[in-house]
């Protein structure tokens, strides 16, 4: 187990994973247009999915400048996740 941690396949499991979320959010959206859709969701499983890659980099010993990089576009998606919805709640209270 150590060895499937350190060696950051854990986290490629975990990636895909949110990656087959992804497709099961379109899908789903696509057969019920009641549920949330993608621009819902997608933000938040990009922040995670960049915070995953973060902590595989940072496992592997990636350059300081690569581990910078996902964590900027994990805090980009979580703020596009907030402004999504905080917007969609300003929306509705008007």
């Amino acid at each position: 187990m150590e060895q499937l941690l350190l060696s950051g396949r854990l986290i490629d499991l975990i990636l895909l994973l949110i990656a087959a979320e992804a497709v099961g959010i379109f899908l789903l959206h696509r057969l019920d247009s009641r549920r949330p859709g993608p621009r819902d969701l997608y933000p938040n499983l990009a922040s995670g999915a960049a915070l995953m890659y973060a902590v595989k980099l940072a496992l592997q010993g990636a350059a300081w400048y690569a581990l910078a990089a996902c964590l900027a576009l994990a805090f980009l998606a979580h703020l596009t996740d907030l402004s999504l919805r905080y917007g969609a709640s300003n929306q509705k209270s008007s």
